[in-house]
């Protein structure tokens, strides 16, 4: 979608129109989104537009994970033990209007690009997001692994928390250009 524009969200962007198809993410983004980002600064979200109608929104936030749950154990043993400096995508919602025209993937691939810009300004060895049980097999596809002993995806219908290391996410933006 060449005329597709990928921005941080704006107070005056209307989101009251905005349905994916998932309540949860839905309210998130009409009534929580703009507080996280502006009165909170908990998180930030990024908004997929074109012509003024929002198709879809990935919030980010700082977070970390702990050595013994990344899924190599390659990288495992050459990193610390202490709390790892990771990006979170926290929401990803693609409005119904605009689902299968890839704007979760160019939304993810923002993420990505975000995640190696805090790499090299801050430390970052990869993305970690929970993702909802429909979502597993789309983030299985982008190279999303499970993450091992922590405690959300427990129970049937909770979110399963995946990470992508740094590594790929740079051989993935490298071979996409």
């Amino acid at each position: 979608m060449a005329d597709l524009e990928i921005r941080l969200l704006r107070r005056e962007d209307d989101r009251g129109a905005f349905a994916c198809g998932e309540p949860a993410l839905d309210r998130f983004f009409q009534h929580y989104a703009g507080q996280n980002q502006f009165k909170l600064h908990l998180a930030v979200t990024w908004v997929a537009v074109r012509d003024m109608d929002i198709l879809g929104y990935a919030t980010v936030a700082g977070g970390s994970l702990e050595r013994r749950t990344v899924p190599d154990a390659k990288l495992r043993k050459r990193l610390p033990d202490y709390p790892l400096p990771a990006l979170r995508l926290a929401r990803l919602g693609v409005d119904r209007r605009a689902q299968g025209l890839g704007i979760g993937k160019a939304l993810i691939r923002h993420v990505l690009r975000l995640a190696l810009a805090q790499r090299d300004h801050v430390g970052c060895v990869g993305v970690v997001t929970d993702a909802k049980p429909d979502a597993v097999a789309f983030y299985d596809g982008l190279g999303f692994s499970r993450l091992e002993g922590v405690r959300e995806g427990v129970l049937h219908g909770d979110p399963t928390p995946m990470f992508l290391d740094i590594a790929a996410i740079s051989a993935a933006v490298d071979a996409a250009g």
